[in-house]
């Protein structure tokens, strides 16, 4: 390699590094309980890194029963939230229910089926690693990505227990070049790097409890309990009463089956369960 071009590559890589080591720092200064604006700044932190215009965040479980011959073994999306961005083209949470309730329905396609078969592993893929050359010339390509300003997609999964896994899907938009394989190993490695962010985020949305996420009152009750809020200051923030706040506060522990709100701040931060 000429030594001019390995000088830029090196400068480049390191560029990289500090980005991704910065965006690790900024996650880990987050107060726990911020769990929204924790994803907002992972995901923005994830574009950045590889100039995609585009992400989005998904929270899958599996389910106890699953029917004879289902294509994706049980695991169904419980939360898909999409940035909202300047690029964005307005109809993408629109598609996004569309095609969970495809999933519900049976018609899976071929790109869902195969970014689940790796389920239980960490894995990062571009869809030209995953897809046939035929697969871009199909309906789905063609409404979900093509139809959406969407050129290629990143996905990263991310398996946080047997039964509950994330996915980062990061777009690029319709004339923009396609990511490269060493866009792939970016975010493969930012990813990987963060264990104990996904384990927050799923606990923070409900999610490691299975099928049964918590409800939006037990997740504003748990984000004042992970802030180190009494129960009289919670049910003032909630303007409820410190019993009812005590009863939800043990739902959320008969949940996450811990006995307190100790062993509740030791799970969070991962250090039991």
């Amino acid at each position: 390699m000429d030594p001019e071009n390995q000088r830029r590559e090196v400068a480049g890589v390191s560029r990289i590094d500090d980005a991704t080591h910065a965006l690790w720092d900024a996650l880990a200064d987050i107060e726990t309980s911020r769990v929204e604006h924790a994803r907002e700044v992972l995901l923005d932190g994830l574009r950045g890194l590889v100039d995609a215009q585009h992400a989005c965040w998904v929270g899958a479980v599996r389910m106890d029963e699953t029917l004879a011959g289902d294509p994706v073994r049980g695991w169904r999306p419980r939360i898909v939230h999409h940035q909202k961005t300047p690029q964005t083209t307005g109809t993408a949470e629109t598609a996004a229910r569309e095609q969970v309730r495809q999933l519900e329905a049976g018609e899976v396609d071929l790109s869902t089926v195969r970014t689940v078969s790796f389920a239980g592993s960490w894995r990062t893929h571009r869809l030209v690693d995953l897809l046939p050359a035929d697969w871009f010339e199909g309906e789905y390509y063609r409404r979900y990505y093509l139809g959406q300003n969407r050129v290629d997609a990143i996905w990263s999964g991310v398996p946080v227990n047997a039964d509950v896994e994330i996915y980062v899907g990061l777009y690029r938009h319709c004339g923009h070049p396609p990511f490269s394989q060493a866009d792939r190993e970016t975010v493969a490695h930012a990813m990987r790097g963060l264990r104990w962010f996904h384990r927050q985020q799923v606990l923070g949305h409900g999610l490691a409890i299975g099928a049964s996420p918590l409800t939006d009152l037990e997740r504003r009750v748990l984000s004042g309990l992970l802030g180190g809020l009494t129960d009289k200051q919670i049910a003032k923030r909630l303007e409820s009463s410190p019993r009812t706040v005590h009863e939800y506060a043990s739902r959320i522990y008969r949940k996450y089956a811990v006995a307190n709100r100790s062993a509740l701040m030791a799970l969070w931060l991962g250090q039991g369960g």
